[in-house]
């Protein structure tokens, strides 16, 4: 195992036994500090290491509506996606941070191999943007929201639910 996934073991393991974070809010650095290493397990495909960034409340709502209550559901909903990943990978556009607020506002842009009917398993290019809320040092809100086209072979095509 490498330093640097050691180091981001340690980390994730004090945030979750409350070494880091506990009961008071995050500086900017210790937010952005956990944001690369959430990026990091995420780059992995790595669902253990991506879920010691939640909290056990943790509410989700993902980019159709649905939405997931606690980090047990989270991970048993997420877990299929992460076997079958296809080498998916979310790219950081940019960031905005709300120290004060304990809030993130994260644009992404997902590569992965495409579900759309006509176009399975071709490369696609989807772009969206998470709001982040932090409590405790973890992530207790996570608000998923994509545009509503998709891009293939260089082609802007809608994006079907």
């Amino acid at each position: 195992m490498d330093q640097r996934l050691h180091r981001l073991r340690k980390y994730a393991t004090d945030l979750t036994n409350g070494v880091i974070g506990e009961k008071m809010k995050l500086t900017r650095n210790e937010i952005k500090q956990l944001l690369r290493g959430w990026n990091h397990a995420w780059a992995r495909h790595d669902l253990d290491l991506v879920m010691t960034f939640f909290h056990d409340d943790i509410f989700f709502e993902n980019w159709t509506g649905a939405c997931i209550k606690g980090v047990k559901a989270l991970r048993k909903a997420w877990e299929p996606w992460f076997i079958n990943h296809g080498n998916f990978r979310f790219l950081e556009q940019e960031t905005f941070i709300d120290e004060q607020h304990q809030k993130v506002l994260y644009r992404w842009v997902l590569e992965w191999p495409s579900t759309e009917p006509g176009f399975e398993d071709k490369p696609e290019i989807r772009k969206g943007v998470d709001v982040i809320h932090f409590q405790d040092g973890k992530i207790i809100n996570k608000l998923t929201y994509t545009k509503t086209t998709i891009e293939i072979d260089d082609k802007r095509l809608p994006l079907h639910l």
